[in-house]
């Protein structure tokens, strides 16, 4: 019989326009709000972020086991995860999300390794499966070192390509 692995979220509204949650999983709490084209504070997280990164952050981690299991050697993975709430007939609902992966890697030769690998883990991510809502996924792979501490990130006011300076688009 497998074994169940179960995880615990409890979230509760603060006060004003905040709320807390915390997971037994981890010892920090984080704050989060609406959206602040819905009354929500600036500087807070919202739940669609919150569903972003749960996306983006299962789908790293879901990598790098692949690429460690397959002993598969990589300088960088970057994944950008964006998604637009959209009005609906029946209120506001989350559209289409994309997933860009940019994956940078030492040598040329192991790029359809890599870009298998890229596939293999969106299949197996548990979050992004678990979701109703269409998935457009972009594989990426550039041969070069990592990022260092003074590259510039990614564009997060979503504006901007959204694609890393360092990254070009295969």
């Amino acid at each position: 019989m497998e074994e169940a692995h179960r995880f615990r979220v409890v979230a509760w509204w603060a006060s004003g326009r905040t709320g807390i949650a915390k997971s037994t999983s981890a010892p920090n709490a984080i704050h989060f709000t609406s959206p602040p084209a819905f009354g929500g504070l600036d500087g807070r997280w919202t739940p669609e972020d919150l569903l972003l990164c749960a996306i983006g952050s299962c789908y790293t981690t879901t990598f790098q086991t692949l690429a460690e299991y397959s002993k598969f050697e990589y300088t960088d993975l970057q994944v950008e995860v964006d998604g637009a709430i959209c009005k609906a007939d029946t209120g506001y609902s989350l559209g289409e999300v994309l997933i860009r992966a940019n994956l940078t890697i030492p040598q040329e030769e192991e790029r359809p390794r890599g870009i298998k690998l890229l596939h293999k883990a969106k299949g197996l991510c548990l979050v992004s499966r678990a979701l109703s809502l269409e998935q457009r996924f972009e594989p990426h792979v550039r041969v070069g070192e990592a990022r260092t501490e003074t590259d510039e990130p990614l564009s997060v006011s979503g504006k901007g390509d959204g694609v890393h300076p360092n990254t070009k688009a295969q």
